[in-house]
């Protein structure tokens, strides 16, 4: 019995460290500054493992005179390769602000343009020519997509 408990132990153990800090993969991105460039580090397949998936979107300079650079990350985990998708937010001096979680990787914004957010309807099944924009010149806003920012 206390064999199977340990085991137990070393396994739940493994998953809750499990997640590797990726900010010097943000700061690789962020310091190259390419727009719309993929960038992927680790891997995950059917053995497991972490891929972390980066791409820089741009920044927008809002009318108080901040600048907020915007990344999108997916990071892929376990097995079954799941996903997290967030959108990353950070100040002109690549210091993380923030993010907001989105539930799926398809609904992350695909570019800023003129300090507007771009969303592409790019799900299957989805209306292609319709596309939602969220004007960040205000700021960062407290929700995107009904979800909320997390600093």
């Amino acid at each position: 019995m206390k064999f199977k408990v340990i085991i137990l132990l070393l396994f739940f153990s493994k998953l809750s460290l499990g997640q590797i800090d990726d900010s010097k993969f943000r700061s690789i991105v962020l310091n190259k500054s390419i727009v719309g460039k993929k960038f992927t580090f680790g891997e995950c397949n059917q053995r497991g493992g972490q891929e972390t998936t980066l791409i820089y979107l741009g920044s927008v300079k809002s009318r108080k005179g901040k600048t907020y650079k915007i990344m999108n990350s997916i990071w892929t985990w376990g097995m079954s390769c799941r996903a997290t998708s967030r959108i990353l937010i950070f100040n002109d001096q690549n210091q993380y602000i923030g993010n907001y979680y989105i539930f799926d990787s398809c609904d992350l914004p695909t570019k800023i343009e003129n300090g507007y957010l771009i969303f592409k309807n790019v799900s299957n099944g989805c209306d292609r020519k319709m596309e939602t924009t969220i004007n960040l010149k205000n700021g960062i806003p407290k929700s995107v997509l009904g979800n909320e920012f997390e600093s």
